[in-house]
């Protein structure tokens, strides 16, 4: 998510610093953004000067101080973690500008707790951009319980600047994106789980019925199956409804680090230049 979020501002004109704890994960961001740009300058989306012009305003960096300490905006793109979250915001509040917008790109956790760790937290606010961050058009723009109304109307416009559709929505457990899409995603694994019907056939009914583009259950394989069932942890502390109580199966699955195409298995198996759909032989008939 982070290189996709340094791509897309980067491309629009914004001077971007791409900080992360490791040399080595900022040299494959870069190559995934360069491999993403040369598919869009293949689909005569933008041109090789665009794409040179986009890596120009790209730097990278290790040292969070630095790289913060002209930035006008901040948008933490690390795992759902909450003490993680936590700890980063303390670091950003420190070494930010104290008119520096602080945003993360959370998909389910309460950016008014992130908020209450800075001494700012009405420049606190949630951009949760869709995956993959150059495609998909949405940003669920979340305000925190003190986001001033001045900060919200920035991130709408500057959402908007970037090519995206900005959508506003209130800081409660999994915004609205999370909160409707994982309980689908779970229902599947409850699906699977109790015998009902196979992978193939659950994505099938979604894909062809629902027109969905993607079955739940490569879809749950896409985003991490850690990830899902982080979210739906989320839910379930927050609303405390054992409607949103994770599928033991999926507990198991990231137990055992079969965590989706990250992992290389998870619903399915995945290898490396295949777009291949192989049902994982844990599931087959």
């Amino acid at each position: 998510m982070g290189n996709g979020i340094a791509h897309v501002f980067a491309q629009n004109g914004y001077n971007v610093n791409l900080i992360d704890i490791s040399e080595d994960a900022l040299k494959r961001a870069v190559a995934t953004i360069e491999k993403n740009m040369d598919r869009m300058i293949a689909r005569e989306r933008i041109t090789e000067q665009d794409k040179a012009d986009a890596l120009g305003r790209l730097k990278t960096l290790t040292d969070m101080k630095s790289g913060l300490a002209d930035a006008d905006l901040v948008v933490e793109a690390a795992t759902e973690n909450i003490d993680l979250k936590l700890k980063l915001f303390k670091q950003m509040d420190e070494f930010a500008p104290a008119n520096c917008i602080l945003a993360t790109n959370t998909s389910s956790i309460s950016i008014t707790k992130m908020a209450a760790a800075t001494g700012r937290p009405d420049k606190v606010i949630g951009m949760h951009f869709m995956n993959p961050v150059p495609v998909m058009k949405l940003v669920e723009v979340i305000r925190g319980y003190a986001t001033s109304d001045e900060v919200t109307d920035v991130i709408m416009e500057l959402s908007k600047n970037l090519g995206k559709t900005p959508t506003e929505v209130n800081d409660y457990p999994g915004f609205v994106a999370n909160r409707i899409l994982m309980p689908m995603i779970n229902e599947a694994i409850h699906t699977l789980h109790e015998g009902v019907a196979g992978v193939e056939e659950i994505d099938t009914v979604m894909k062809l019925g629902m027109a969905h583009p993607m079955g739940p259950l490569q879809l749950a394989d896409f985003i991490g199956l850690d990830v899902c069932l982080s979210i739906l942890r989320v839910l379930h502390d927050g609303f405390g409804l054992d409607k949103y109580a994770p599928s033991p199966l999926l507990v198991n699955m990231v137990m055992a680090g079969k965590l989706g195409a990250k992992s290389s298995e998870g619903f399915y198996k995945y290898t490396p230049g295949s777009k291949d759909l192989v049902v994982s032989d844990n599931f087959k008939k």
